[in-house]
This record gives C-alpha cells, structure tokens and sequence, in this order.
C-alpha cells in the first residue's frame, strides 16, 4: 500500500519524506488557504516546490466545474512538473475531462468520491486514481471503509488499473482498516502516519532495555 501525505504544508512533506515511506502528496484548494496559498502563480509555485521534495505523484486540483474549464487548467498544472498528477471531481464534466487527459497520456484523481457508482465511472473514464472520501462518510453515520471495500471488489473483479486512494483519513486505525480492505493507497495527515509508530509496549520495553543497560555500564 502506499502512503501519501494529505497536506499543502511543506514541513510537514518534507517529514515524511524523511521517514524514507512516503510515495506521494495530495493537496487541494482548502489546505493551500490553510498555509496562507494565494493568487494563482504562488500556488502553482508551491507545487512545484512540492514536487522537488517528494519523489512520487502530486495531486493538484482544478478549481473550475465546467469541461474547458478543466481541461485548461489541468494541462496547466499537468505541464508544471511529471509528478504532477491533475485532481477533478466526480461530476459530468469532471468523467469527461478524466476521459480527455486519459487520451492525452495525462494522469488523474479523481475526486470526492462517495459511491460505487461514481468509483466505477471514474474507472471507466480511464482515471488514474478514484480517491473515496472515508471520513467525511464516517462524519454522517455512514461506513467509509466498507465504500473502500466495494470499490476495490469492483475494481479486482473487471482487472480496472484504477488505483484506489483512500482519502479523508480521521485516524491511525482507518490507515490499518484501509489496509485490510485492500486499499492501493492512503492519503492522510502526518499525525495520522505516526500514530502507526505508537504502543505502549514499544516504549515499555525500551525503557526497560536502556535501564538495564544503564545497570550494567554503572
């Protein structure tokens, strides 16, 4: 499975590309207004500041919903850098669009996903990644890990290449649920990936090594 980090913030990239398992970023509008990202030459700067810290694919998300809309900005952000993977949303013109950069050798993700159904058109479209939105499912009573589970069934059973990027990650555990589903990849928060790290036994027992290794050098 691999790991990407879900964030616009570029210490927290380079942190995790430091772990040595880091395989990708995605960003989108909200976490570039969250480090203060603006004006569209800083932003699209910024990705390819990304791209120079990270080693694999970067999602950059288009602002505009309609089809030219889209497909101007996406060979925009998709001439910034090879990493560069271009972000559309799971409408209409959005299958489109995935459908048009498919045909151009351009890769996407698409996004906001929250069914079945738009998973299986994204798929069909040729998109790159479906990215299911799990959290935001949680948020509202739903499963979002059982939505994972679907989708990658679906995908196993008619051989789609479409990779399935889980993303609205809340905690460490929907990392391991992720995982156990068969997830291709997982987007979420540094916090998240280091609470991986984290048990009481781990730290219990490194206590007790060094303190008997202090015993035996005092």
């Amino acid at each position: 499975m691999k790991f990407f980090i879900d964030t616009a913030n570029l210490a927290h990239i380079r942190e995790a590309q430091e772990l040595g398992i880091l395989d990708g970023v995605t960003t989108n509008p909200s976490l570039m207004a969250k480090e203060g990202i603006k004006g569209e030459e800083n932003i699209l700067n910024h990705y390819k500041a990304i791209c120079e810290i990270v080693d694999g694919d970067v999602s950059a998300e288009v602002i505009a919903t309609d089809l030219a809309g889209m497909i101007r900005e996406g060979e925009i952000l998709a001439a910034l850098h090879p990493q560069i993977i271009v972000k559309v949303p799971i409408i209409k013109d959005g299958i489109k669009a995935i459908k048009y950069f498919s045909n151009k050798g351009i890769k996407t993700n698409c996004t906001l996903v929250f069914s079945p159904g738009q998973a299986l058109l994204a798929a069909k479209a040729g998109a790159t990644y479906v990215s299911p939105f799990l959290g935001r499912l949680d948020d509202i009573s739903s499963d979002g890990i059982e939505l994972v589970r679907q989708i990658v069934e679906i995908y196993n059973f008619y051989g789609f290449a479409t990779q399935v990027l889980a993303a609205s990650i809340r905690s460490t555990q929907h990392i391991i649920q992720c995982a156990r589903v068969g997830a291709d990849v997982i987007t979420s928060p540094l916090e998240s990936i280091l609470g991986l790290l984290k048990h009481p036994l781990t730290d219990l027992g490194l206590k007790k090594f060094l303190e008997d290794y202090n015993k035996l050098n005092s």
